[in-house]
């Protein structure tokens, strides 16, 4: 049994709402462009001069109590030994219980072949200066335009149709004793991974300097996702 409980921590003070985490995990997952495994919520109140804006990332939450778990009928998705909740494809019969269970939204299905919006991009948006999406393809030497084949070392590289995706923490970078890809793109340093178990390890220092919260909390979920901190602009 692993002796790792792997958890994020989003500081929503150092968060710019720019989006650099949602770039990096689709290019990472081969994800395509309608779905969003790394997403976020953005909410506006009050009336103008007196208005608050909240930007709040979004990502699987790896609950230790997962629904999607619970629900699946064929442990396509289960838990790892580690706290990851991961999906099996060769499990997956496509009936959506995960997706109609999990009370944060973050799981989606491809209702067809993934990434079919770039193979039948024929037309260039400017003749004779840019490429379409299946010269890309071609020039890149790969089945969509961008396309990382670390990918599939721990999961199929691109998902079939009739499946379910979601984000893994990059379980394929954790395997080689790397963070998630949106961790390593922020460029304010706001997303802080590693194990709960190691009380040394920054997301166990930064959730003892200050109280976290969780989104649902009263859905009795426990996500391993805990946000510190406020944004407010």
């Amino acid at each position: 049994m692993s002796d790792k409980r792997y958890a994020m921590v989003i500081d929503l003070h150092r968060c710019v709402g720019c989006a650099a985490c949602d770039i990096a995990c689709k290019s990472e997952n081969n994800v395509p462009v309608e779905f969003h495994w790394s997403n976020h919520i953005i909410e506006t109140t009050g009336t103008f001069p007196d208005t608050r804006y909240n930007y709040i990332p979004t990502l699987c939450n790896h609950c230790e109590n997962a629904p999607c778990v619970t629900n699946c009928p064929t442990t396509a998705m289960h838990k790892s030994e580690d706290g990851l909740t991961l999906h099996d494809t060769d499990k997956c019969i496509g009936c959506r219980l995960c997706q109609l269970s999990c009370p944060y939204g973050v799981i989606w299905f491809n209702k067809e072949d993934p990434h079919q919006n770039f193979m039948r991009d024929s037309e260039p948006a400017i003749p004779g200066g840019t490429s379409t999406g299946q010269e890309v393809a071609q020039a890149a030497d790969a089945p969509i335009p961008y396309y990382n084949p670390a990918r599939a070392t721990t999961y199929q590289g691109i998902r079939d149709r009739g499946m379910v995706e979601k984000c893994t923490f990059c379980d394929h970078r954790l395997a080689v004793g790397e963070d998630p890809a949106c961790v390593v793109a922020c460029p304010a340093d706001a997303r802080i991974f590693g194990d709960l178990n190691d009380l040394e390890s920054p997301p166990s220092k930064a959730l003892a300097k200050y109280t976290p919260r969780v989104l649902q909390r009263d859905q009795g979920t426990k996500p391993h996702v805990f946000y510190i901190r406020d944004f407010n602009k």
